[in-house]
């Protein structure tokens, strides 16, 4: 997002964090709310157009939403919806997007307070991980004819019992509704925001052997030191990497794996 969409999502950021630090807060409701909400303005483009649109009020606005909302969903989503079409937004999307990415760390807000944020980063790792390696399961996840009931049904038979129910919920609405994004970039982008919950960044980590719990900290010091964060380690193991590892911190990437050394050692010889 750009100009005053930022703004208007670091000023609906600071609301959710402000509704979700009270004690009787149901993080998780407002979660469902929210992504409700979500799918309705995604189908009503006319609407999503109305509530952004620069010339209508603020108030009308903000009346319009709390009208359509009243009885669906609860105060606290209809009221934060509100607040969030008084704010100017650059593109009629960002709205949606910015209410999307707010329920998502609604629940992610909701592991947090259950101390079970560490479980779900790693489970939406290694569901990544799994999507990845098996192209039937991507394609089955993916496939536009399929309906998203089938979808849902293919994902609980995978995570039901096994994964977090708050992990569980993440990725079945991001593969049922995945808004024009491919399943892989949802689900960094879902590993982002749980980082973000303890003001973090993601490293993902590939070595040739598992990590000791004595490497695993050293490292986790040394990147927290170069990034001046507190840095989460998923860890992933490849034999092909042939030694050192391979760090991943967004679209960077620290390399000192042998395989590396080798693959420049031949495109200097290659070059001669």
């Amino acid at each position: 997002m750009n100009g005053a969409s930022r703004e208007a999502l670091t000023a609906a950021r600071e609301r959710l964090d402000a509704l979700t630090d009270a004690p009787s807060a149901d993080a998780a409701g407002l979660a469902e709310d929210l992504a409700a909400v979500t799918s309705l303005l995604d189908r009503e483009r006319a609407l999503r157009r109305v509530l952004t649109d620069p010339v209508q009020g603020e108030d009308a606005k903000a009346a319009l939403a709390g009208r359509l909302l009243d009885g669906q969903v609860g105060s606290a989503a209809a009221d934060l919806v509100s607040g969030m079409v008084r704010s100017r937004w650059s593109q009629s999307r960002d709205l949606v997007d910015a209410i999307e990415e707010l329920a998502a760390t609604a629940d992610l807000t909701a592991a947090q307070g259950a101390g079970r944020l560490d479980n779900v980063e790693d489970e939406l790792f290694r569901f990544g991980r799994i999507v990845e390696s098996d192209a039937g399961l991507r394609a089955a996840l993916t496939d536009r004819a399929a309906p998203a009931s089938a979808k849902a049904t293919l994902l609980t038979r995978l995570l039901g019992g096994r994964a977090d129910a708050v992990t569980v919920r993440l990725v079945e609405r991001l593969v049922t509704r995945p808004r024009g994004r491919s399943l892989e970039d949802g689900l960094r982008s879902l590993s982002g925001l749980a980082a973000a919950r303890r003001d973090r960044m993601v490293a993902v980590v590939t070595s040739a052997v598992p990590l000791t719990d004595g490497q695993q900290r050293r490292l986790g010091a040394v990147l927290a030191k170069l990034y001046g964060k507190q840095m989460h380690l998923n860890l992933d193991v490849d034999p092909e990497v042939l030694g050192g590892i391979s760090v991943r911190i967004g679209d960077e990437v620290i390399n000192g794996t042998v395989q590396e050394r080798l693959e420049e050692a031949n495109r200097q010889l290659g070059g001669r």
